[in-house]
């Protein structure tokens, strides 16, 4: 696999929250064998992992990606229903963040290479995008294949006409059966990249081709994959997915010994806001990953996490039972303000969704009369 004259691909799953994991492999593999990134033939992408996979194929700073994943979860945690909150849009979050940090030419970097896997509202079949006309096309695809129904909202986006959602759905990781395809996900199992639990496995679930094994680790991660745990975890996370990286490029002789293993990861931490800890390389890649069910261990020395004030003022446990008495109060009249937002916004696509709509009821009532 790691022979340089041989062809490959390189696939992420779809994790939510959890695609903080991705960036750290991504970095790993930019940082350490670039070889594998600039000569991969296609490069996929499901739901989260479609985001990870537009970065690297498109250049994308994943310092940068990083550190916006930690704001939007912590913009998301700040909320009593976090995510299902009536004012956190993760749609126009999305949206935003890659019309912001994605490069002008970007449609023209990642067509041919990027695949971003898609779910068909009409039929629910599984479909790849590989070409990308504009930029707005290629947000428009990543829009569509992280679009996890009523979590994310009601109506379906739509790209070149056509309905879809979550690319997970259908195929969480598409081309997982190629030998030459390496496998990326953030849950134990047999993806060529993946955590490595300790834990004892009870069981094995493949859930839309990827392999999840059923532990206790695994059913923390899969808690957390739509409701976005502390920034500490997520920083934990991502190193991890740094860590595995490593191993599996050392497991297959692509590691070159020369680099300095924490070099790409100390940046991560420095753009992210983050100090890096003094570890050293040998220490980093042998010794397991901090676990993820201790979202709290204690700093090496060193090692200096960012305090937000907000966070240690909102989590006291006065704080915490005020805002819980006051959301029968508050969570009205801010759902009436996050509906009028929406509905503004939504105003220039009513016809074309309303359209939608009624020929969905059409062929509802058809199959029932059926």
């Amino acid at each position: 696999l790691m022979d340089r004259d041989t062809t490959w691909n390189i696939s992420f799953a779809g994790c939510g929250f959890l695609g903080i994991y991705h960036i750290g492999v991504a970095s790993c593999l930019r940082e350490h064998a670039p070889f594998l990134v600039a000569n991969a033939t296609h490069i996929y992408g499901a739901s989260a992992g479609a985001l990870t996979a537009t970065a690297l194929v498109t250049g994308v700073c994943l310092g940068e990606a990083s550190a916006s994943m930690i704001e939007v979860s912590k913009e998301a945690r700040k909320r009593f229903l976090g995510p299902l909150h009536p004012s956190f849009n993760l749609v126009k979050i999305i949206r935003g963040r890659l019309l912001k940090v994605l490069p002008d030419n970007s449609h023209e970097r990642a067509s041919g290479r990027l695949g971003i896997s898609l779910t068909r509202v009409s039929d629910g079949e599984n479909v790849i995008i590989y070409h990308f006309s504009s930029k707005e096309e290629l947000i428009q695809a990543n829009v569509c294949s992280t679009f996890i129904p009523v979590y994310c909202g009601l109506i379906p986006p739509s790209l070149q006409g056509v309905r879809y959602v979550d690319g997970g759905i259908s195929d969480n990781l598409p081309l997982y059966e190629l030998k030459n395809t390496i496998t990326v996900s953030p849950f134990s199992g047999e993806s060529d990249i993946c955590p490595q639990d300790s834990s004892t496995n009870i069981h094995e679930l493949r859930v839309t081709n990827t392999s999840i094994q059923f532990n206790l680790r695994n059913l923390y991660r899969l808690s957390k994959a739509l409701f976005p745990p502390d920034p500490v975890v997520l920083r934990e996370m991502c190193k991890q997915g740094y860590r595995d990286g490593l191993r599996f490029l050392r497991r297959n002789g692509a590691w070159a010994p020369g680099c300095r293993g924490q070099a790409a990861w100390f940046g991560l931490l420095q753009v992210a806001g983050w100090s890096a800890c003094p570890e050293t390389e040998e220490e980093d890649v042998e010794r397991p990953p901090t676990s993820i069910l201790h979202p709290n261990p204690s700093p090496a020395r060193g090692c200096v996490e960012p305090k937000d004030p907000y966070d240690h003022f909102s989590n006291m446990l006065p704080v915490r039972l005020a805002m819980a008495m006051m959301v029968p109060y508050t969570l009205p009249l801010e759902s009436a303000v996050s509906f009028t937002i929406r509905l503004l916004e939504w105003l220039p696509d009513v016809p074309e969704d309303i359209r939608w709509m009624r020929e969905q009821t059409a062929s509802i009532c058809q199959y029932l009369m059926m």
